[in-house]
């Protein structure tokens, strides 16, 4: 026997197989396990800054949102190809009071890398950081031209 549900406007009519079939499929999706993955990523994303990546004719230029820090709070390191830049802050704020001690601890960091390509100029990379946003500028080098020979067979 089918189950039956209520139409508005003929009374009790019959639930098709497939309307109870797509129906608990739409539960499961909005269930909040399958929502947790996707929730997950978010709160581990939250420290996670804006960037902005642009290639001009000359360099690459890669912008990276930090508000709230210093020039001192960021580390940038170049290994193998691969740029690195990492931020730590931390912070307390501590009051006294005649019956009670308040205090608050506050801790961000943030490391993201990126692949550079082999033509870049390595000894000419500058940063700045000016208006919370940290600026890095990766000029282009010259690209090895691959010149073409003949090889003779003897």
């Amino acid at each position: 026997m089918k189950p039956a549900t209520r139409d508005k406007n003929r009374g009790v009519a019959p639930r098709s197989f497939f309307s109870d079939f797509f129906g608990d499929v739409d539960r499961f999706f909005d269930n909040d396990l399958m929502r947790m993955p996707a929730q997950f990523g978010r709160q581990l994303m939250g420290n996670m800054p804006a960037t902005n990546i642009r290639e001009n004719e000359s360099d690459y230029s890669i912008e990276v949102a930090a508000p709230g820090m210093a020039k001192e709070d960021f580390n940038i390191d170049l290994t193998e190809g691969v740029l690195t830049i990492s931020c730590q802050k931390e912070s307390e704020n501590k009051e006294d009071n005649d019956n009670y001690t308040r205090r608050e601890y506050n801790y961000s960091s943030f490391r993201r890398s990126f692949h550079l390509p082999e033509s870049i100029n390595e000894d000419d990379i500058k940063a700045r950081y000016q208006d919370g946003i940290l600026h890095i500028t990766v000029p282009k080098g010259q690209e090895e031209v691959q010149l073409k020979r003949k090889i003779e067979i003897t």
